[in-house]
């Protein structure tokens, strides 16, 4: 299927009141099983290509256009996205490669060079027809350190979604990035907040921190697009330690690299299945009402 876009995903999934799932690749086999699991699950996904990604390759291209083809080969929606650009030039080589949309991420900067830099990046951006993302209230955890960050506070970010042009704006709500254990609780109160004040769609950055159900919950409050990277990555990395553990003789790295793959694509997939059909509060309420009938009982 021809590569799709990501603004038809994710604004899809807004007006459906669903996940839009995005995934960080890593290489190619990661990139081979988010294929795979949007495939078997019949739902768009996102691949994204971060800065980091870029710099452990040594480029931006190769693997890029290894997206573009698994995407063009695949019966799925599949769109290819540039995820947390700090380098401009990074971010003109993936567009020129084929990338359809982008994260601009200034948000470690100063409020203002922070709309300097995101409005003058994504003019470039909407004048070659690709969909910009910006992060206002910096997700934590960048660093290694596991604090929430800087909460964004959702006048600010009307201002900001107004002066920059931006078409999804990756919101601080009590995640942060890279974190093994899924325990982070999201602000669910300022998501609705941003949700009302915000024409854009909302995006959740360090979504490997926070459980199914309160992903589940926060969608159903106002989220749409969820980056998910370190729990696949740490299910790929479990796959691998447990296959050479079992068989500690293998030299060939397939033999172990392909449980992994399809370890990923089975996470994957399930992920898909829970968070890309349509969230409502009824769902959540019920949830809710449930545990409270069951405790009653014990």
């Amino acid at each position: 299927m021809p590569l799709v876009t990501t603004a038809s995903i994710v604004d899809a999934a807004r007006t459906a009141n669903a996940g839009a799932l995005a995934f960080n690749v890593l290489h190619l086999e990661t990139a081979e099983a988010l294929v795979t699991a949007a495939e078997r699950s019949e739902l768009p996904v996102i691949l994204q290509i971060s800065e980091n990604c870029a710099r452990y390759h040594g480029s931006l291209r190769p693997l890029t256009l290894a997206c573009l083809a698994l995407a063009e080969e695949s019966t799925a929606r599949v769109s290819v996205h540039l995820d947390h650009l700090t380098d401009p030039e990074l971010l003109r080589q993936g567009v020129a490669a084929g990338a359809v949309s982008a994260m601009v991420d200034a948000s470690a900067l100063p409020y203002a060079e922070n709309v300097a830099q995101t409005a003058e990046l994504t003019r470039w951006c909407h004048s070659r027809g690709v969909h910009v993302e910006a992060e206002l209230g910096e997700v934590g955890g960048k660093d290694g350190v596991h604090a929430p960050g800087a909460r964004t506070e959702p006048t600010e970010a009307h201002a900001f979604v107004e002066a920059t042009g931006v078409d999804a704006l990756a919101v601080a709500v009590g995640s942060s990035h890279a974190m093994l254990e899924r325990t982070a609780v999201l602000d669910r109160a300022l998501i609705q907040r941003l949700r009302g004040e915000l024409d854009v769609p909302l995006v959740l950055h360090g979504s490997s921190g926070v459980s199914d159900e309160e992903l589940r919950a926060a969608i159903a409050a106002g989220l749409t697009k969820i980056n998910i990277s370190t729990h696949l990555v740490s299910v790929f990395t479990r796959s691998v330690r447990d296959t050479l553990t079992a068989s500690p003789e293998l030299v060939d790295s397939r033999k172990y690299v392909a449980p992994a793959r399809a370890a990923v694509a089975d996470e994957a997939e399930r992920l898909l299945r829970l968070l890309g059909a349509p969230q409502s509060v009824s769902d959540e309420t019920e949830t809710h009402e449930r545990r409270a009938t069951e405790g009653g009982a014990k």
